[in-house]
């Protein structure tokens, strides 16, 4: 089962969840909290797992435990036993209230965008939790109507990300491949700089539509199964593929974002815009905050902190625009994403991290 924060950079602790069942708990939600368990459990545990044909082995000792299990997150079983926090229970209601109000034929569409928040049990929870709290007995009705809806929908939407998952457990396992010594196969950890730089460069020669929703799923798939077996340097490989998927993402979104700007200013379409930006892109020396930006997003994120320093510091570029470049990034393109999506969640973490690395350079 599958946790809704993502593990690039930083730790999550977890109280244990008991889910209180109010007089009013309904079989109908009891039965969809069930329905959701059988139906996400067949996603992570059916999903392959990457065998690459080589060994692993660590420079000095590949499944010692290097803190890595800490570092990166909790696993997806405890994220969904923890009480959500806030801002998850805020995007639940969100969403709640988005499907509620949307027509039976726009919900396969919706829960593929969401499928990361609406397959949780949490999801379920909550909407009984809402139905328990509502007094107009319309609306109580509305939100049975929606668990039901929702559980069989997804029924038919796992079905298809199980098939897609598939398809993209073949580009994650391309990905994850780079980072193997080229001479022998092996996965040494830590990563050398040169395996990093394989991994950013596979990773941008992926096509931009495999690097959905269900691409993340597998990784976080893949990344859960490694922890459960002790193979903290796999982790450690995958939480780099994570980075790097990210770095790739946010910098095709700002292209996309460029030509989508063009074309609401121009009236043109989309694909007539794009001709027009890449002419004034050519003909116009891009600012010094972007040059930097695309920079740091095309490398590991291990060398950001030596890069930012030697770019303030040669004069390269100033703080300021760097930090203003990367606040216009962050609004332009994670705001663009679907709200409480893996992408969305994914994006953003990597974004802020930059950002706390940007401010931490002018200490």
């Amino acid at each position: 089962v599958i946790v809704l924060q993502s593990r690039m950079f930083t730790a999550h602790s977890s109280s244990a969840f008991q889910p209180t069942h109010t007089p009013h708990y309904t079989m109908l939600m009891k039965k969809a909290a069930l329905s959701l368990l059988l139906l996400v459990s067949s996603l992570t545990e059916g999903s392959a797992f990457v065998s690459c044909n080589a060994s692993c082995k660590g420079k000095k000792a590949f499944f010692a435990s290097s803190g890595l299990r800490s570092s990166i997150g909790e696993s997806g079983l405890e994220g969904n036993r923890r009480a959500p926090t806030p801002n998850e229970i805020a995007i639940m209601d969100e969403m709640i209230t988005k499907l509620a109000n949307a027509q039976p034929t726009e919900l396969p569409n919706a829960v593929s965008k969401a499928i990361r928040i609406v397959s949780s049990p949490q999801f379920f929870m909550r909407i009984a939790q809402r139905s328990d709290m509502e007094q107009d007995e319309e609306q109580k009705e509305k939100l049975s109507v929606l668990a039901n809806n929702i559980a069989r929908t997804l029924e038919v939407v796992v079905s298809t990300t199980e098939n897609r998952l598939d398809e993209r457990s073949k580009e994650v396992e391309q990905v994850v491949k780079a980072a193997a010594e080229p001479d022998t196969g092996e996965f040494l950890w830590p990563l050398t700089p040169e395996r990093c730089e394989a991994i950013q460069a596979e990773m941008r020669k992926l096509d931009p539509g495999a690097l959905d929703e269900s691409f993340l799923l597998t990784i976080d798939a893949w990344m859960n199964k490694s922890m459960q077996d002790g193979m903290d340097g796999m982790v450690g490989i995958l939480q780099k593929v994570l980075q790097a998927y990210a770095g790739t993402a946010v910098s095709r979104a700002r292209d996309a974002l460029a030509t989508q700007v063009g074309a609401a200013v121009t009236g043109t379409s989309e694909q007539e815009a794009e001709a027009i930006v890449s002419e004034a892109q050519a003909s116009k020396e891009p600012s010094s905050g972007a040059i930097v930006l695309e920079k740091l997003l095309a490398m590991d994120t291990e060398t950001w902190d030596s890069e930012i320093r030697n770019a303030v510091s040669s004069e390269e570029v100033k703080l300021t625009d760097l930090k203003s470049e990367l606040q216009g990034t962050m609004e332009g393109v994670v705001l663009g994403l679907e709200n409480g999506s893996m992408t969305q969640q994914v994006q953003a973490e990597y974004l802020r991290e930059l950002m706390t690395r940007i401010e931490a350079a002018s200490d």
